[in-house]
């Protein structure tokens, strides 16, 4: 055989091989991601559920129009994601972006940022300056609609807010910041439309816990997720098997024996427990009417049931610079009232752990009256993770002892709040030990099954503040009025008290692993702004004479071999 023949026989095998794979390219079915962060890949959760879904899904993305490179980036990453989920949606799946700004006159689009606000999306200025340095401010609705339409014709429609607003962070990064969520708030809202599994979660009661008013607020959000019950534990060790998660809310009288034995057998079958403990109780009509009162132990008998489970909440009461503020009368006595804000350290805002997926990304918490947590034990088979702190200027005040007003008119020195980062809340993961171990059951306990001693691997998160959950309200009777949790009305501002307590529930109940999307990250790489301004008509020129002079160069070479080629 010569070499051409094995040249002939080589263009057949390619030949084939082409064909065969145009025949069978649509068959076919792979992606690739050369991005260090996968950027461009969605979870297998995320593909499983769209290809499972039976629906049809359609999304409205009102990010367009005349937008600042930041918003741009947003936008387009946006796009991205959505093309994303196309590719592994089973069903109809769509969406267009659409310019709320983009009308005939003032007058009509005022009338579209209203009917959009009245649907929940929120506009935002920004402000930018043009090409001149003229500073300009532009309206941006950051936000998608997703609609759900189920096979039997049903639609279902949620806002998503794509933009994050982390206080204390740039704009910049605030956008990256959003960027790295997109996948998990898209996700988020539809898995609301789509999986329709009734997970149910409890608030206990029976010991002076939350009345359902305070805790208003967080109940209607959670309730986006969850069935949400009320009610007493009835003596039988199944009672609580049929929630996915139970929540103590603030008790303030001793839990009997009875109840600690079947809250202890519902996390030794892997029942999940959010704890929201107050160790120090306060009265506030005292401190309201005589401007002190006496800080005591808040007695609720769950000291050594959460000791055994790897935790002590210390009966003390934590001072913090970093505090919300109160107004209070500065005037003297007889002269109008004059009221100032002032700083009410036992009202510590709180520190979120930026490394742990309920907390990353979270804006501060607000407490009141909060205390700090200590880990206890060295057993192996239990992560323990802090996810609230205090700030580094913190001061720490035994029980009893007496809380005053006059605590606004201590100087913030190091001498006084000597103390950093102290501990609130913290989340334990693994197989704990029963509290029952080697005791009887408690009299009156009807039992459902054989007592276990050694949980399975399960979760619980303890909160050393039960006023994280509680909402104010206003007025009373009829005229009440409920804020939402985490309002500051004297600060004007929103803490992440919702955001906090609905991904710690959201984690405990998490069995698939979708809240690991919280912790995607994507670098921001960004230009030397400094330096791309002060050689920006460098690089202008650069960019428009480079391109030609290549070109140039090219032709040259060319003409020039043609030239020697064909002149002999």
């Amino acid at each position: 055989m010569n070499i051409k023949d094995i040249y002939k026989y080589l263009i057949a095998i390619v030949a084939v091989a082409a064909i065969g794979f145009c025949v069978f390219s649509d068959k076919l079915f792979f992606r690739l991601d050369l991005t260090q962060e996968k950027r461009y890949s969605i979870s297998d959760n995320t593909k499983n559920m769209l290809k499972n879904a039976d629906g049809d899904i359609s999304v409205v993305v009102y990010l367009d129009g005349d937008l600042n490179a930041g918003f741009l980036r947003l936008r387009k990453a946006t796009k991205e994601m959505l093309d994303e989920f196309n590719v592994y949606a089973g069903g109809g799946f769509s969406y267009k972006f659409v310019n709320p700004s983009a009308a005939d006159n003032a007058k009509a689009r005022d009338k579209q940022y209203e009917e959009l606000e009245k649907r929940g999306l929120r506009r935002i200025p920004v402000y930018d300056k043009d090409a001149e340095g003229n500073p300009t401010m532009k309206v941006v609705f950051p936000w998608a609609e997703i609609t759900y339409k189920e096979t039997s014709g049903k639609k279902v429609t949620r806002p998503v807010c794509l933009l994050k607003n982390i206080q204390g962070k740039s704009g910049e990064e605030n956008l990256n910041l959003s960027e790295q969520s997109l996948e998990y708030e898209l996700t988020n809202v539809l898995r609301l439309l789509v999986d329709k599994r009734d997970t149910r979660v409890a608030f206990l009661e029976g010991h002076g816990e939350w009345p359902e008013q305070y805790v208003y607020d967080f109940t209607k959000t959670l309730s986006e997720y969850y069935s949400i019950d009320f009610g007493a534990i009835n003596n039988r060790t199944d009672e609580l098997d049929a929630y996915a998660a139970v929540i103590v809310a603030g008790p303030t009288s001793a839990l009997p024996e009875k109840d600690k034995y079947v809250l202890d057998q519902y996390i030794m079958n892997g029942g999940k427990v959010l704890w929201l403990v107050d160790a120090v109780k306060i009265s506030l009509d005292s401190l309201s009417k005589e401007s002190q009162t006496i800080g005591i132990v808040n007695t609720v008998n769950l000291d050594d049931q959460l000791f055994r489970y790897g935790v002590r909440i210390n009966p003390v009461l934590l001072q913090d610079v970093q505090c919300s503020m109160i107004p209070v009368n500065m005037a003297r006595e007889g002269d109008s009232p004059d009221f100032k804000p002032a700083p009410w350290y036992y009202s510590p805002l709180l520190i979120t752990n930026p490394y742990h997926t309920i907390s990353k990304n979270v804006t501060p918490v607000k407490t009141e009256f909060v205390s700090s947590l200590d880990f206890v034990g060295d057993t192996t088979k239990i992560v323990k993770t802090p996810l609230l702190l205090t700030s580094s200027s913190t001061h720490v005040q035994t029980i009893p002892s007496i809380v005053s007003m006059d605590i606004i008119n201590v100087e913030k020195t190091g001498y006084y709040f000597n103390i950093r980062n102290m501990m609130t809340a913290a989340l334990l993961e693994g197989q704990f030990s029963s509290i029952f171990k080697n005791r009887m059951a408690p009299e009156g306990i009807k039992v459902t099954s054989p007592a276990k001693t050694e949980s399975q691997p399960t979760k619980m998160i303890v909160v050393a503040d039960a006023d994280v959950i509680r909402n104010d309200v206003q007025g009373y009777g009829a005229n009440a009025q409920v804020l939402p949790l985490g309002y500051d009305q004297y600060m004007n501002q929103q803490f992440g008290n919702s955001d906090f307590l609905l991904n710690c529930v959201n984690y405990l109940t998490d069995d698939d692993g979708w809240m690991q999307l919280r912790n995607r990250e994507v670098k921001l790489r960004l230009l030397n702004k400094a330096s791309s301004i002060g050689a920006r008509q460098f690089w202008q020129i650069l960019n428009v004479l480079l391109p030609v002079l290549l070109l140039g160069i090219f032709a040259a070479i060319y003409l020039y071999t043609r030239k020697r080629k064909y002149t002999h």
